[in-house]
């Protein structure tokens, strides 16, 4: 289930941190990020964050799995610049047997820009629902932090 905070990883879960400099092109009429690229940060971060804790996201298709997104959501607490240096930090949020959810913290120097929550089911190559198999299940589980494991 979907933690009940999402502003900081809990203690013990695993943690990947990617850093992306703002280009010119990702920016707006305003000068600012416009907001559908931090969808797209949000995946680097969680392709860094399963290459890092588990194994790289062509494993899981040459074993017959993808993971699409069915649900994003940001909360935009600052704008984002050109140049800035953005440290997108990821953790498991949650595990079941056929979904999962990752939790995001988006920094620029100590100020806190931006905080978010994936949700993704497991499907086979054909795109229907699949139950992971338990060492799958287990591997993930592992990932949480204490408060989190269920």
């Amino acid at each position: 289930m979907p933690p009940k905070s999402i502003s900081s990883p809990p203690a013990g879960a695993a943690l990947s941190q990617f850093v992306h400099t703002v280009a010119f092109y990702e920016t707006d009429a305003m000068g600012i990020v416009h907001h559908s690229n931090y969808v797209r940060f949000l995946e680097l971060s969680r392709v860094r964050f399963l290459a890092e804790h588990d194994q790289p996201y062509t494993e899981y298709l040459a074993q017959g799995y993808h993971v699409p997104v069915t649900r994003v959501e940001v909360t935009y607490k600052r704008a984002c610049k050109f140049a800035d240096e953005i440290v997108i930090k990821c953790w498991l949020a949650w595990s079941q047997r056929a979904s999962l959810g990752f939790a995001y913290r988006l920094e620029v120097g100590a100020t806190l820009v931006a905080t978010a929550t994936s949700d993704h089911a497991v499907t086979g190559l054909d795109g229907r629902p699949v139950r992971m198999p338990k060492h799958m299940h287990a591997r993930l589980s592992a990932w949480l932090g204490q408060s989190e494991r269920t």
